[in-house]
């Protein structure tokens, strides 16, 4: 199987960035314990190639929010800081005299490592590269990976609601439509008696998990105990994100797996997470750590270590949706991801074939590339701005 830094040095030059812009509204309101989405506004990053004969285009979506809520990066931050530090950067690597190709996918992260932080920023970039790498070899990601999986299960994330009654509705609906696995999004207020509801209504046998997002403390960890009951597949980023040590503890009090979401932002603190105690699961988002080089890496450490992976979601377009499902095939994501259907979040995807459940999973894409083609003229109907980059 191929190390997740194997070079795939495309044949051209890297001649520009376009930074897009582009805003879908959600079919339903999406809430958390940090807020609530009705629309995304999404910046994706289309990379060029150009060897004077053939011009190949790769692109990456950029997961943050509009505002720093989830992560203390958001699109406006993420579009300035491409524009001003990682893409200059890029280009320097490209036009330098040793260099007769663009970067790969691979030297990306060490070409843009000087720039401190903003993880999401530069996994779109490097998405992009690697889309453009592909497509240039005309191969896609699924087997650049060596997969032997041709579909994933899946499972849906729900929010929160004013009642039970719109919950149960909710939840009826994903279990009607063959959903694996049900995640709950839950704060204080409004925790223990929507997931014994849920729990009652689903049954005990389809795997249930709850997601806190950060919003309690080491405080709540009684309180947090009291979901045992409920027999949860995890409980996923109870405590805020810098808090091994109360996430540790929390593991040690609680039959309940502890999972790490938001914490986990680099091979380095998912390392650490594992060693400290404070992960029993971990949830691999790769625009959340980097990209999706590192992300593999992170899988590689957890299925040495025998820790149970899955890939969560950022209610991605088409184009993070096809990356993550072959992500999601190797061989260590033992449990069902937040790779949904397009539809539980878009009335309509950017991409010609948007991803759909199928007796409870979800296939890996085999186009070129990621995985996907865009649907250029819907594409275009919801660009709300553009930038050019060039070297």
């Amino acid at each position: 199987m191929p190390r997740p830094d194997t070079p795939v040095a495309p044949l051209g030059a890297l001649t520009e960035f376009e930074l897009r812009r582009i805003r879908l509204d959600l079919v339903t309101p999406f809430r958390t314990s940090f807020g609530s989405q009705t629309e995304r506004d999404i910046l994706l990053v289309r990379a060029r190639f150009d060897d004077g004969d053939r011009v190949v285009d790769g692109w990456g979506e950029c997961v943050c929010m509009s505002e720093p809520l989830y992560s203390s990066e958001y699109v406006d931050g993420a579009q300035q800081v491409i524009e001003r530090y990682l893409a200059p950067l890029l280009f320097a690597a490209a036009t330098a005299p040793t260099i007769s190709t663009g970067p790969s996918a691979a030297a990306v992260a060490p070409l843009i490592g000087a720039i401190r932080g903003h993880p999401m920023a530069k996994a779109a970039i490097e998405m992009a590269v690697l889309d453009a790498q592909l497509r240039w070899h005309e191969t896609n990601y699924a087997s650049h990976l060596g997969i032997g999986r041709d579909r994933v299960p899946s499972g849906v994330s729900v929010g929160i609601f004013d009642t039970l009654d719109t919950l149960l509705t909710e939840v009826s609906a994903y279990v009607e439509q063959g959903y694996r696995r049900i995640k709950l999004k839950i704060e204080p207020g409004w925790d223990l008696e929507p997931v014994a509801a849920v729990r009652d209504l689903i049954g005990p046998d389809l795997p249930l998990q709850v997601d806190a997002n950060s919003a309690y403390s080491r405080h709540d960890i009684d309180h947090l105990c009291r979901l045992d009951e409920f027999d949860l597949l995890l409980i996923e980023q109870p405590l805020a994100e810098e808090d091994l040590l109360g996430h540790a503890r929390l593991a040690e009090a609680a039959s309940t797996p502890v999972c790490l979401d938001e914490s986990i932002i680099s091979l380095t603190t998912a390392s650490d997470a594992i060693e400290t105690g404070a992960a029993e699961i971990i949830n691999i988002k790769p625009g959340r750590v980097g990209g999706y080089l590192e992300a593999r890496r992170i899988h590689d450490l957890s299925a040495a270590r025998q820790v149970p992976v899955w890939c969560g979601g950022m209610l991605e377009t088409g184009i993070g949706r096809a990356a993550n499902c072959a992500l999601a095939a190797l061989d260590g994501f033992t449990l069902p991801g937040d790779i949904s259907a397009a539809s539980r979040f878009y009335a309509r995807d950017i991409v010609t074939d948007p991803i759909v459940l199928d007796d409870g999973h979800v296939a890996v894409p085999e186009q070129l590339g990621l995985g996907f083609e865009l649907d250029h003229e819907f594409l275009d109907a919801i660009t709300t701005s553009t930038q050019t980059l060039r070297g």
